[in-house]
């Protein structure tokens, strides 16, 4: 896992689309990963549902989004399709993504223990390097949260950050 400032891991998945996405190809703009343990849960659908809600003013800021889960590429598929999503779903069944940001933790579910995918949410900067994170995701307000880190850090860079 990648200290706050420093760069982050050169990863790259597949998407819904089946095409390959490079995470260090999006250098130049600030990048959202926000990981999620499985589709078409009620959690998970909430929160991509307001990553969908207001992408229109994540682009405005130069901004990508990047939903992780390690459900299927059919799956991730589906999910985009059924709630509209604008972004890519990268599939990681291997656990290359969730290991690299350390989101694989011991859960209790039903009284079992089990490993799975703690809700977390990392910001790079156009840098490539880390400049937020947010573990143990609760979903109501935090993608605005999210988008509140970026426009505040726009404006500490810009004296005349994009209008809203």
């Amino acid at each position: 896992m990648p200290d706050l400032g420093k760069k982050v891991p050169k990863l790259q998945g597949v998407t819904g689309d089946g095409s390959t996405l490079k995470l260090d190809s999006l250098k130049g703009q600030w990048v959202v990963v926000y990981f999620y343990p499985k589709d078409n849960t009620p959690g998970c659908t909430n929160e991509a549902k307001d990553f969908r809600d207001l992408y229109p003013k994540f682009k405005k800021h130069r901004a990508e989004i990047i939903g992780v889960s390690r459900d299927s590429v059919k799956s991730h598929t589906n999910f985009a399709s059924k709630q509209e999503l604008p972004f890519p779903l990268v599939s990681d069944p291997e656990e290359t993504w969730c290991n690299a940001f350390e989101v694989i933790h011991e859960k209790v579910l039903y009284g079992k223990r089990h490993m799975g995918v703690v809700r977390s949410t990392f910001l790079i900067d156009p840098d490539g390097k880390l400049a937020a994170e947010w573990r143990g995701v609760k979903v109501p307000g935090h993608v605005q949260a999210v988008f509140d880190a970026i426009h505040l850090r726009e404006r500490a860079s810009h004296p005349s950050p994009p209008a809203e």
